[in-house]
């Protein structure tokens, strides 16, 4: 009999693999938990080949989103967006900069479309006039850096 055999993992599984991974494990442990929650399938040559298409698949529209994220870096980097804003005394602002305010400022004024979710804003609000440094996470590993001034509403 048997000692292990090769399943395609469909989920992430704790202290075994990730989704897409061919592993080796008992043949009870398949047969009985594995196979029937749906977290394996059994390591059939079209099985792999399929899961092998997929990985090609995936990298090639991960390459593809990160030379997009690439260009939009290369258009970002050295911006400057100015935001006026009400102010009450020594500079306070009457509320804070949110990413919002940021990205809708990025479209007006450059006509570049930013998700708010991917801008990194300082730890502290952002409450006073003045000029901010502000990065945006395009991608795993694109990063691009351009400058928010905060100036009094004339």
């Amino acid at each position: 009999m048997a000692t292990h055999t090769q399943v395609v993992l469909q989920e992430d599984v704790d202290n075994l693999g990730n989704s897409g991974e061919l592993v080796r494990v008992r043949p009870g442990y398949a047969r009985n938990y594995l196979i029937p929650r749906g977290l394996a399938s059994v390591a059939t040559h079209g099985n792999v080949a399929r899961i092998e298409h997929d990985k090609r698949i995936a990298l090639a529209r991960a390459d593809k989103q990160r030379a997009v994220a690439k260009g939009q870096a290369e258009q970002l980097n050295g911006l400057k967006v100015t935001l006026a804003k009400s102010v009450g005394d020594e500079g306070k602002l009457y509320g804070s900069v949110t990413a919002q305010d940021i990205a809708d400022g990025l479209h007006a004024q450059h006509s570049v479309e930013v998700d708010r979710r991917k801008l990194k804003l300082p730890a502290e609000p952002i409450k006073l006039v003045g000029s901010y440094e502000i990065s945006v996470k395009l991608a795993s590993d694109v990063v691009a850096t351009f400058s928010v001034e905060v100036t009094p509403e004339a």
